[in-house]
């Protein structure tokens, strides 16, 4: 459905209309589609800062420029990606240093432009001081984004390593380089989140691991590695399924039997196979495991099925909870319990489950909705931790407000409200949410697991 405001404010009179009335003015996002090029920031001009020691700074340098991107070192020209390493912040004099780098630098970004910070995991300080320092960071990030959004920009942090110790003196020297361990692979990171695939994704702070387990399994070197979509037959389910099939991905389509023509269609545009099976339905796990294993291993799990039966806790009918926990919790629970029985993932295989902004902050009239979805997120938790050792990733993706036909039918108050509680303020797209999955099934995602990758905007619920 069309953005009216969002149209509005991309001509200069409309501009000065909605400033007069007070309205936002969103910009529209630059994105990208396609598929994944081998130089993914050819032409962009990145510019980079190392706070400290800076210990990724040199790797980042080099990862940029195997990238394409032009490595920006004068202080005036335009800049489309900031990277800033603040992973050897000791002391506040250094955090001072990253406002003020950081200050100087943002009067030349670009509208759209992509900021990507690396810091330590304030969980990992072995100081209290470091830790607060580490954490500040993050409150510098999704702030610096809430100012960004005005211009389409976004802002993400991504956590690495090992606050070191150092001694108690706030202007003592570290004791340790950081971030501890193997250098993390970086150019996942940079791909995503320093390009307009991530358009729609800001002021997020996720784990991204530097830890020997966290080693990237090479590309399974298949003709075409397997994927399966569930809730295929349109929206977000669809738009993955397309995106999926440009990176090489034979796509298992699945979905209710009454959408079997919409399935069936996009299988065939896409060189998928369709496969109309209910989720409730007890044979269903063994099912689609039967069709796993006959073209399998399994390389990607789109868990992407999910309904809604909104209503008041006080009013709501133990129907309407056991249909909800049932699509959204339960089936991928019974499906992931087959496909683990008879062994049909691939070592490096990637495991994405839909979860929801509901599923964090929780919604008003749909506590069955945010308990699956909050559920969704404990498991892949969990989930990544027993399948770390296989080089198996496990992610959650928790899409906000996103224009599809089911949001096209609210009512008009609350759909421009949804639309406008972003940093952004605009609705995503479906294939917002497919670029992210789309990553996080790409081999460069490897240090990602157990992470919830929000593409909201930066909703103001949950945040």
């Amino acid at each position: 459905m069309t953005d009216r405001l969002l149209e509005l404010a991309q001509h200069p009179w409309g501009r000065q209309l909605l400033n007069a009335l007070g309205l936002p003015q969103p910009r529209r996002l630059p994105r990208r589609d396609g598929p994944f090029m081998p130089e993914e920031l050819a032409g962009r001009p990145v510019h980079l800062i190392g706070i400290g020691e800076a210990p990724l700074l040199s790797a980042l340098t080099q990862t940029v420029s195997a990238e394409g991107a032009t490595v920006v070192k004068d202080a005036q020209s335009p800049v489309s990606t900031l990277v800033v390493d603040a992973t050897a912040v000791h002391t506040l004099d250094q955090l001072r240093d990253v406002f003020r780098q950081v200050q100087a630098s943002q009067a030349r970004l670009t509208p759209g432009a992509r900021v990507v910070m690396f810091a330590a995991d304030p969980a990992s300080a072995l100081d209290a001081r470091l830790a607060a320092l580490a954490q500040a960071l993050q409150g510098f990030a999704r702030a610096m984004a809430k100012e960004l959004g005005r211009r389409g920009g976004t802002v993400n942090l991504l956590k690495v390593g090992r606050v070191p110790h150092v001694a108690s003196s706030a202007t003592a020297e570290p004791t340790a380089a950081a971030p501890h361990g193997a250098l993390p692979l970086l150019a996942g990171a940079l791909r995503f989140f320093g390009g307009d695939r991530s358009a729609y994704v800001s002021g997020q702070v996720l784990q991204w691991r530097s830890d020997a387990a966290a080693r990237q399994v090479p590309d399974p070197g298949a003709p075409r590695r397997l994927a399966v979509v569930t809730g295929a037959a349109g929206g977000i389910g669809a738009a993955t399924a397309r995106r999926l099939s440009l990176d090489g991905f034979r796509v298992l389509c699945v979905d209710v039997p009454a959408a079997s023509e919409a399935l069936e269609a996009l299988a065939a545009r896409i060189g998928g196979e369709a496969l109309p099976l209910d989720l409730t339905a007890e044979a269903t796990p063994a099912a689609l495991a039967a069709a796993i294993a006959a073209q399998g291993p399994l390389d990607l799990m789109v868990h992407n099925a999910g309904i809604t039966r909104d209503r008041t806790l006080a009013r709501m009918s133990a129907a309407e909870w056991d249909s909800v926990l049932t699509v959204n919790l339960a089936a991928i629970l019974a499906i992931d319990e087959a496909l683990d029985a008879r062994s049909l993932w691939r070592d490096g295989a990637r495991e994405v489950c839909l979860s929801s902004i509901s599923g964090i902050a929780g919604n008003a009239g749909q506590t069955n909705y945010s308990a699956s979805k909050a559920g969704v997120i404990g498991y892949v938790t969990r989930r990544a931790d027993q399948l770390r050792d296989r080089g198996i990733t496990v992610n959650a993706v928790a899409p906000g407000f996103i224009e599809t036909a089911m949001t096209g039918r609210m009512p008009m108050m609350i759909r421009e409200a949804g639309r406008r509680l972003n940093s952004l303020k605009q609705g995503g797209r479906p294939d917002d949410v497919a670029e992210a999955i789309a990553f996080l099934a790409s081999p460069q995602a490897q240090p990602l697991s157990g992470e919830v990758l929000r593409v909201c905007g930066q909703s103001l619920l949950g945040a």
